[in-house]
């Protein structure tokens, strides 16, 4: 499976720590803490702060962007007393006890029909099944609290994962940089945290074990791979095949008895080969400019893995100077297209063959991963 999926691990990979997570590094270690750091989180919860005249920063754009948040953050602050924030570092436990009992399961594969309809009508974008593997646990979770490790919750005696893949709004991201842009993230993670819980509590209703989990407990993309949800891209995100890298990863882990998918590829990584457009946009400097090695850049890259890699600190750093999350290099990514129209469709197809030189080319000429001015967006309303 890890051939089919593109994977190569080599003898000294290493299990992640969640501590070692830039985002969590950026509250306990001193080399990306920084004033700026600590702003960039103030600027999510503090209602009165010296705004922006800069278009894409400006109240309107900031009250837009931490609206979109509220509900993920509503969750996330449940239990904050218990040193918990759930979806992020911790699973969700805001599930109903079920009733300790299952029906009978005609079989795997239809166990596992049914799981993708019941997912998609509470609003998955995407579902795909997988298996649960020990490399994409955290090692240990982290504690906001007192800033060390603690112990992680999953383990693999809940031996399936379900996938789904939540879309973003394109043209909320088509104004990256800005504030603005950042409402399509928190708004995906707010739809993400709803259909994770219920999904969760109807597994739970049937008699068995789920656990929902979000940014928290395990690396998300070798898991979506593995479940067909996808491919690795050059910057480091998944690629789907119906919204490119315009997705944000929620998982469930279960005991229910659920046939798995399997990888699927359409020439991603062929693509990614040649094209730089994301290194290139990545005003950071952060993303690889050749060919995938195990380098490691900094303590929040896994190690033993030969892939492409970003620098997280360099990420990292832009996003706090700029207040704000940055998704250029999914705006400009060639597979962040509209797949409702045709010619994406045919754009898709020539980029999965020996045509992709020439797709790449007609991307680059058409404009598509131009910049939107915040502004213009606000005036479309």
């Amino acid at each position: 499976m890890d051939r089919e999926a593109g994977f190569d691990v080599r003898k000294d990979f290493r299990r992640f720590s969640q501590r070692d997570d830039i985002f969590c590094r950026s509250f306990w270690d001193p080399e990306v803490r920084t004033h700026r750091s600590d702003m960039f989180y103030e600027t999510y919860r503090t209602p009165k702060l010296t705004w922006r005249s800069v278009d894409g920063f400006t109240q309107r754009d900031y009250a837009l962007r931490n609206a979109s948040w509220h509900v993920t953050d509503v969750f996330a602050e449940l239990r904050d007393g218990e040193d918990r924030r759930e979806g992020f570092l911790d699973p969700y436990t805001t599930v109903r006890e079920g009733p300790g009992s299952t029906p009978p399961v005609a079989s795997p594969e239809e166990m596992a029909r049914e799981i993708k309809h019941a997912a998609k009508t509470l609003g998955a974008d995407l579902v795909g099944i997988t298996g649960n593997d020990e490399r994409w646990l955290y090692t240990h979770a982290y504690s906001r609290e007192n800033e060390h490790e603690k112990p992680q919750e999953i383990s693999t005696d809940l031996e399936t994962v379900i996938v789904i893949a939540q879309s973003m709004d394109r043209e909320l991201l088509r104004t990256a940089p800005s504030a603005l842009s950042g409402a399509a993230t928190g708004a995906t993670y707010s739809r993400d945290t709803i259909v994770l819980l219920a999904i969760a509590q109807y597994i739970t209703n049937l008699g068995y074990r789920a656990v929902a989990s979000m940014n928290d407990s395990a690396l998300a993309i070798p898991l979506a791979i593995k479940a067909g949800l996808g491919e690795y891209g050059r910057h480091g995100l998944l690629i789907t095949r119906e919204y490119g890298p315009r997705v944000r990863l929620g998982k469930v882990f279960t005991d229910m008895p659920l046939a798995r998918d399997r990888p699927a590829g359409f020439g991603v990584k062929e693509t990614c080969d040649i094209c730089r457009a994301c290194t290139n946009g990545c005003p950071a400097g952060a993303i690889a400019d050749g060919e995938p090695s195990t380098l490691v850049h900094n303590r929040s890259n896994i190690q033993g893995i030969r892939k492409w890699t970003t620098d997280a600190e360099k990420c990292f750093r832009f996003w706090a100077n700029q207040n704000t999350d940055c998704s250029i290099c999914v705006r400009v990514c060639p597979y962040n297209r509209d797949y409702r129209r045709r010619w994406s469709r045919v754009w898709r197809w020539m980029a999965g063959t020996r045509l992709r030189r020439l797709a790449l080319w007609l991307d680059s000429i058409g404009g598509r991963g131009e910049r939107l001015r915040p502004a213009h967006w606000w005036s479309a309303a």
